[in-house]
């Protein structure tokens, strides 16, 4: 296998700066300390943490980390969560699936250019032979199957339900299913368990562990918080941890952690990105103008999952952020950037910096009052120009609309449920992006 060294982050541009970090890495042996820095001597104003700890543990969060450079700058966990309980990534989980795929491939076990089938078996779909021939590992990889996600059940993997709907390649869309069926191709392309290939490729160089366990059609992977920390930092250091190539195939990762087609470009081989000029969102065909985390750094990748388990990792800032918990009040348990953008929003003050990016806003936009309960007062700029509204919740479905607005209106939002709202004004001379909370 070949091997690739950097032991720093070395002439990486990213947002326009050449960095170069030296990374620290813990101990693959996991009972080994974990060095910590303290944030206070990085500059930061800890003063700002409050705050930040209010909103995790309001919203019933378990675990927040925050690596700087590998060592642990900020570490919290709440109620009767500890360093060494268990938690599930849920959806996070895709993102390990997806490195598991790079080492499969990178160990010439399997090509991602070639038909799932080769490792699944003919007949793993209700296609035709044709149809389903087309459909490649890539095409799992970037949720571009083409299977139809408006089967009644969404996880379900028998061949029954996963149904044509359009050619591979020509429609984005979250489906859980022939993600899912990965599993399948690591063990068709190996011969062994995706567990037993975690613990034979990933777990010796890294100290990454835990378990992919069956919960119904679904594998779900479960670690202490710890572990997908360690795995934030090797996706900091490239695939690389302590000088080891894991991941050594650097255009696979590269592939991971760009865009990985052109209909959601907020989307690479099964991690979010952030800085894209667009993004789609779980369980929505309709595309949303704009970085996907406004107070994110731009140049941040993440995997992100159900109830909000969270990984951030921020090359530009040598960070890698952590959050494992329940849902959040204002989340509904979708894989959505709601919560985590919120959690940023608080965490840019901590760094005492402005590390995010501006809404798409080309002008003032208020909603008034906010909280709202009965209606809502919009207003924007005229010099938007007329254009149509929506009212859009944290799952990305559109609660209201209006079309033809221009500069103010009130609207009746009686009807919403509780919870965050984002309000998207397309308008002849811009665009104008803003929240709301419906008591």
């Amino acid at each position: 296998m070949s091997r690739r060294i950097p032991v720093t982050i070395g002439a990486l541009f990213v947002g326009g700066l050449l960095r170069s970090q030296s990374l620290y890495f813990p101990p693959v042996q996991t009972n080994q300390p974990w060095e910590t820095v303290d944030p206070g001597s990085l500059g930061w104003c800890m003063d700002q943490l409050p705050p930040l700890l209010d909103l995790l543990e309001e919203n019933h969060s378990k675990a927040f980390i925050v690596l700087k450079d590998g060592r642990i700058a900020i570490e919290q966990y709440f109620g009767m969560f500890t360093q060494d309980s268990v938690w599930y990534w849920a959806s996070a989980g895709k993102s390990l699936t997806s490195v598991l795929v790079g080492i499969a491939q990178q160990e010439g076990l399997l090509d991602i250019q070639a038909a799932s089938s080769t490792y699944l078996g003919t007949g793993w779909t209700n296609c035709t032979p044709a149809q389903e021939a087309a459909i490649t590992v890539r095409h799992q990889l970037s949720m571009t199957t083409g299977l139809d996600d408006g089967v009644p059940d969404t996880d379900c993997t028998d061949p029954a339900c996963l149904q044509y709907l359009a050619d591979p390649g020509t429609r984005w869309s979250y489906y859980n299913a022939p993600y899912t069926r990965l599993d399948g191709v690591i063990s068709g392309a190996s011969g062994q368990s995706i567990n037993d290939f975690l613990l034979s490729h990933l777990t010796p160089g890294t100290g990454i562990g835990g378990l992919y366990l069956p919960v119904g059609y679904n594998n779900i992977f479960f670690s202490k918080p710890r572990m997908m920390a360690r795995f934030g930092l090797l996706m900091l250091a490239q695939g690389t941890w302590n000088g080891d190539a894991i991941l050594a195939d650097e255009n696979y990762y590269n592939a991971m952690i760009t865009p990985s087609q052109a209909l959601n470009p907020a989307y690479g081989y099964l991690w979010w990105l952030n800085g894209q000029s667009a993004f789609m969102l779980p369980g929505s065909q309709l595309v949303f103008p704009g970085t996907l985390m406004p107070n994110e750094p731009a140049d941040a990748f993440n995997a992100l999952g159900k109830d909000a388990q969270i990984l951030n990792v921020v090359p530009s800032q040598g960070l890698v952020v952590v959050r494992m918990g329940e849902t959040p009040d204002d989340n509904n348990g979708a894989v959505t950037p709601v919560f985590n953008d919120a959690i940023w929003e608080l965490l840019n003050a901590i760094l005492c910096t402005d590390t995010g990016m501006p809404d798409a806003d080309s002008g003032t936009a208020r909603a008034m009052p906010n909280p709202a309960n009965d209606h809502i007062d919009l207003a924007f700029d005229p010099a938007l120009g007329p254009g149509d509204l929506r009212i859009i919740d944290a799952m990305g479905t559109v609660r209201g609309s209006r079309i033809g607005v221009q500069g103010r209106l009130t609207m009746d939002v009686s009807g919403l449920s509780s919870g965050t709202y984002t309000v998207l004004f397309h308008g002849q001379a811009g665009t104008s992006v803003m929240k709301f909370v419906k008591e």
